[in-house]
């Protein structure tokens, strides 16, 4: 009987520390900056392919070019991070590993920062992206980016929320978000 029982706590410590790990094959950064991914799967495409058409609606000068880039980077580059994180989900679990010092980083704000500087550092012309804060100062804050046509206000853009399903990006109308109020975010 008390080795059931060692063996269950044993078992159920294992499985709060590690949660249900999200991990991708295959992906990564290039030294281009670049994100790639061997295989993506149809969601995945079918993302890419939706993101790229409503990126490109932003604006008449939108290029299309810089929209399929963006979608691409968008949804593959979540998933190297989802790796370099060591993502667990759900996202709730992660955060409080985050916070215990059991990881190091995977909270929303630095998805956001994360996926900025990266979205930024391929310099697009006719893009922008800003980023986004909900519920500022609540225990339910969540950050993220936003792209937009470049000189267009950040309520016209597309929300892009890496966090929110555990590196799986999550996209729609920034102002159309059933989940979130956003504002633009300002630092103090």
């Amino acid at each position: 009987m008390m080795m059931m029982l060692r063996f269950l706590i044993f078992t159920l410590v294992f499985m709060l520390l590690n949660g249900c790990t999200v991990r991708y094959k295959e992906v990564g950064v290039a030294s281009d900056g670049q994100a790639y991914a061997h295989q993506l799967s149809s969601a995945q495409k079918e993302s890419i392919a939706g993101l790229t058409q409503a990126i490109t609606q932003l604006g008449a000068n939108v290029n299309r070019r810089e929209a399929a880039d963006v979608a691409y980077n968008a949804v593959v580059y979540p998933m190297h991070l989802s790796n370099k994180y060591q993502l667990v989900w759900p996202p709730s679990l992660q955060n409080i590993f985050v916070n215990a010092g059991v990881k190091e980083r995977g909270l929303c704000y630095q998805w956001a920062r994360d996926m900025l500087a990266h979205l930024r550092s391929h310099e697009y012309q006719t893009l922008d992206f800003v980023w986004t804060i909900s519920n500022r100062a609540t225990k339910d804050e969540h950050n993220s980016a936003v792209v937009i046509a470049k000189g267009d206000p950040w309520q016209k853009g597309i929300l892009l929320d890496p966090w929110r399903n555990s590196g799986n990006l999550y996209w729609q109308g920034v102002m159309s978000d059933p989940k979130y109020k956003w504002t633009l975010y300002e630092k103090d």
